[in-house]
């Protein structure tokens, strides 16, 4: 189950993409700018001529698209041409290596080809939360590539900010309390809402749900045959592998019961103990977050999200470890899907706990 948001978005004032020529020995023929008048959010890539093969202009400027990316976190490539599906994973293969499986997920998805999935199934009328994807885990994706086949009537964006925003809007001594404590993720899978655990785990095995949790660091407890309860302590905020910046990159909001509407905030508490939500947070001594600093991490995301319509064939470049992600509520046909790349792990990649 993804978790939709409380409240809406600040509204974000948008300019006409100020276009700048970039030159073509560096980048090809394509101009870039923005969206918004301090230039947060994507960086906006069109080609200057008709008919530029995403794919084909990628694989010549892969320097570009890797600096470029570590310096806004997100990338807008619009008006190329992205040839499908299967020009989109080609795209994700080319500037990032072999796409990756949608394991120990917490969001509804369908497969759509290879590793490519809709972006989430949750019901339309909701809104999700900004989170970075799976920051919880053990392990995650560098990189979440979205691709927009067909944009809705009205509404769908999909909303992003600047993680190293948030973290300097955050008070310093919530930032070190949070430092200091971690996040501890509570999960209660078998109480017939959201993923069962077979389908965020991929096995029907007990065992070898007990191994993973055990090589991943999160403690286990089998309360029947079909209820599985999890805990897993992780850091709030972490240093990206390649810049070495910190960044806030976790699920604290984002989990927590008070971040869902209240509809459902309060349909859940009336049917479940708080022990036995399907996801909630804590501090990572177990302690409770308080509600005030909730409050306040909910509003730096706010404060620096950056909303703009899907255009067809819109294709989104996100570092997951600086650009955080939502979805907004919508009417009509939407198909966005997603594509995920680059592994890395808590051994593998350096972490500021």
């Amino acid at each position: 189950m993804s978790v939709p948001e409380a409240v809406k978005p600040k509204p974000t004032s948008f300019l006409k993409v100020k276009r700048r020529p970039v030159s073509v020995s560096n980048a090809g023929p394509v101009t870039t700018g923005y969206l918004t008048a301090d230039q947060s959010g994507p960086l906006v890539i069109e080609p200057a001529v008709e008919g530029v093969q995403l794919v084909h202009w990628a694989a010549q400027h892969h320097d570009f698209i890797d600096e470029r990316l570590r310096e806004h976190g997100a990338m807008l490539f619009r008006r190329f041409q992205v040839g499908g599906l299967e020009g989109f994973e080609q795209f994700i293969t080319s500037v990032s290596g072999s796409l990756l499986e949608y394991n120990d997920g917490s969001s509804p998805r369908t497969k759509v080809s290879g590793n490519i999935y809709t972006s989430t199934d949750y019901p339309p009328e909701h809104r999700i939360f900004l989170h970075n994807e799976n920051s919880y885990s053990y392990s995650w994706p560098l990189k979440i590539f979205f691709f927009c086949v067909l944009p809705p009537e009205q509404g769908g964006e999909t909303p992003i900010a600047d993680v190293r925003r948030v973290l300097k809007s955050i008070d310093p001594k919530i930032r070190e309390r949070f430092e200091r404590k971690q996040v501890m993720y509570v999960r209660n899978f078998g109480n017939g809402l959201g993923l069962s655990w077979p389908a965020v785990f991929q096995t029907t095995s007990k065992a070898a749900v007990s191994e993973f949790c055990r090589l991943s660091g999160i403690s286990v407890e089998w309360r029947d045959d079909d209820h599985l309860r999890t805990r897993q302590v992780r850091p709030a905020i972490v240093n990206h592998p390649a810049t070495g910046e910190l960044v806030w990159f976790n699920h604290a909001a984002f989990f927590h019961v008070s971040t869902l509407e209240p509809a459902i905030r309060d349909a859940l508490l009336s049917e479940f103990s708080e022990e036995d939500l399907p996801f909630n947070t804590y501090y990572g001594d177990g302690s409770p977050i308080e509600a005030a600093v909730l409050d306040e991490v909910r509003e730096a995301y706010r404060q620096h999200t950056v909303t703009f319509p899907w255009q067809k064939h819109d294709v989104l470049m996100l570092d997951n470890m600086l650009t955080a992600h939502g979805r907004a509520a919508f009417t009509g046909e939407r198909k966005i899907v997603v594509g995920m790349s680059e592994p890395l792990d808590r051994n593998s990649c350096a972490l500021n706990s």
